[in-house]
């Protein structure tokens, strides 16, 4: 008799930019810090902060709708910075859009 092995799976799916949706990019992004984001991706809010700007779909006006990665990656701003892949935030953003990854 041959005995096969036993492997747990992951819970949670890996996460990596080959596999991400961007759920992240709609998100309202608030700009707290100069990280050289360029002009024509700021906007200003009802309350007069600056926020990255978000097109009619609703996503960041910074995210390449072709490879669904960050086209200012290098100065983008400190709060995407945080957001780090895999992290709970992220994980938790995932759930919430799940019909994505189906």
């Amino acid at each position: 008799m041959i005995e096969i092995p036993l492997v747990q799976l992951p819970v949670e799916p890996a996460v990596s930019c080959s596999n991400c949706a961007a759920c992240c990019c709609q998100l309202e992004v608030m700009l707290i810090t100069d990280t050289g984001v360029p002009q024509r991706f700021i906007d200003t809010d009802d309350w007069g902060g600056e926020v990255m700007r978000r097109l009619d779909d609703n996503w960041c006006a910074a995210l390449d709708r072709d490879t669904m990665r960050c086209s200012i990656y290098e100065q983008r701003p400190l709060i995407c910075r945080e957001f780090e892949m895999s992290s709970a935030e992220c994980l938790e953003e995932r759930r919430g859009m799940s019909d994505i990854y189906r």
